[in-house]
C-alpha cells in the first residue's frame, strides 16, 4: 500500500514537475518575442561588472558587518588610476587609439592592471589601519562605521575632481565592428572580454574560498569572528585579505566599467553604488554567491528597462528591485534567518 502510494506521489511530482518546465518555457518564447534579446544580453555584461563591485562589498559585510559606501568610489578611483597609468608609463602608446586585437583598446591597459590593483589594495588597507580599526577597537556602531565611510566616499570623489577635474574622460580607444549573433544581437568585442574575464575571477575567488587555508579561515570569520579569533585565527590578517580581495575586484570593476561605458566620472562610482546595495541585498547580506546572482538580476533589469524607460532611470529601477525585496524578502533570496 505504501508503495503504491509513493509511485503515486512520484507520478503526480512528475507531471508537475513537467507542467512547470512547460510554463516557463512557455514564458520564456512570451518574454523573448516581446524584449529584445540584445538587450538582456547586454544586461549580462552590465550585471558581470556590477557583480564585482557587489561581491566585494558582500565579503567586507560578512566579515566587518557593516555596508562600504565607499566601495563605489574605490571603483571609480581604480578606473581613473588607470587613465593615470596609460600616460606615465606608455606616454608614447599608453594614450594612443590603437586597439589590440579585436579590442578597442590597447595592450597598455593589460601592462596596467597589475599597478592599478596594487595601489587600490593599499589605499584600502591602509584606510583599514588609519580609520576603520580604530573605529572598531571602540566599539562603534555600524551606523557610525556606515557614516564614516560615506566621508570617505566624499574625500575620494573629491580627490578625484581636483585631480582630474569634473569633466568626462575616456580610456584611448580605436573603433572596431560589433560581433552579429542570431536574433539581431549584436555584441561589442570588449563585452566578451568583460564577460570572459568577470567569470574567470568569480571562479578563482570561488576556489579560493573553499581551497584555500585562508579562504576557509574568511569563512569561519564570517560565521563568528570571536569563535574565529578564540579557535586559533588571526582575525586581523584575515581582514586584511577581505579588504585587498575587495579592493581588487573594485579595481577591475571600476576599469571594466570604464571600458563598457566609454567614458570616466566622477561621480559614475556613485552612480552605480545603488546598483551594487540592490544586489547585495536582493542576493542575500553577506553572501557574495547571492550578490553575483543578484547582480546579474539588476543588470538585466535595467538593461532592459531601456526599450520602455529612459535609460537615466536605470539607477531608478535597481532602488525600486532593492526596495520590493526589503519589503517582500528582507534576507534576499540566499539569506538565511540568523
Amino acid at each position: 500500500m505504501l508503495k503504491e502510494k509513493a509511485q503515486f506521489l512520484v507520478r503526480k511530482w512528475k507531471a508537475s514537475y513537467s507542467v512547470l518546465v512547460g510554463l516557463a518555457i512557455v514564458l520564456l518564447l512570451a518574454f523573448l518575442s516581446v524584449i529584445k534579446l540584445e538587450l538582456v544580453v547586454n544586461g549580462l555584461f552590465l550585471g558581470a561588472i556590477v557583480a564585482l563591485g557587489a561581491i566585494g562589498l558582500s565579503l567586507l559585510y560578512g566579515i566587518l558587518n557593516f555596508a562600504h559606501i565607499a566601495h563605489g568610489d574605490f571603483m571609480t578611483l581604480g578606473a581613473y588610476f588607470g587613465l593615470f597609468l596609460l600616460g606615465m608609463l606608455f606616454p608614447g602608446i599608453g594614450l594612443e587609439g590603437t586597439g589590440f586585437g579585436p579590442f578597442t583598446f590597447g595592450y597598455p591597459l593589460f601592462l596596467a592592471f597589475p599597478l592599478i590593483i596594487l595601489v587600490l589594495v593599499a589605499i584600502a588597507i591602509g584606510l583599514d589601519i588609519g580609520v576603520y580599526r580604530r573605529l572598531r577597537h571602540r566599539n562603534v556602531s555600524k551606523a557610525v562605521l556606515a557614516m564614516t565611510s560615506l566621508g570617505v566616499a566624499i574625500a575620494l570623489r573629491g580627490l578625484i575632481q581636483v585631480i582630474w577635474g569634473g569633466e568626462t574622460w575616456q580610456y584611448p580607444r580605436l573603433s572596431k565592428p560589433f560581433y552579429m549573433f542570431p536574433m539581431e544581437v549584436r555584441i561589442p568585442p570588449d563585452n566578451l572580454f568583460i564577460g570572459a574575464l568577470a567569470i574567470l575571477l568569480v571562479l578563482a575567488l570561488y576556489l579560493f574560498l573553499t581551497r584555500t587555508r585562508m579562504g576557509k579561515a574568511m569563512r569561519a570569520t564570517s560565521d563568528n569572528m570571536e569563535l574565529a579569533r578564540v579557535s586559533g585565527i588571526n582575525t586581523e590578517r584575515v581582514i586584511w585579505w577581505t579588504w585587498a580581495i575587495s579592493a581588487t575586484l573594485a579595481a577591475i570593476g571600476g576599469i571594466l566599467l570604464a571600458v563598457f561605458q566609454a567614458q570616466l566620472l566622477p561621480i559614475m562610482g556613485w552612480r552605480i553604488l545603488i546598483p551594487l546595495f540592490a544586489a547585495v541585498i536582493l542576493g542575500g547580506i553577506g553572501n557574495p554567491y547571492g550578490a553575483l546572482v543578484g547582480a546579474l538580476i539588476i543588470g538585466v533589469t535595467a538593461e532592459v528597462s531601456t526599450q520602455w524607460l529612459n535609460p537615466g532611470y536605470k539607477t531608478a529601477i535597481a532602488f525600486l528591485i532593492m526596495i520590493v525585496t526589503l519589503l517582500l524578502r528582507p534576507r534576499g533570496i540566499f539569506g538565511v534567518r540568523e
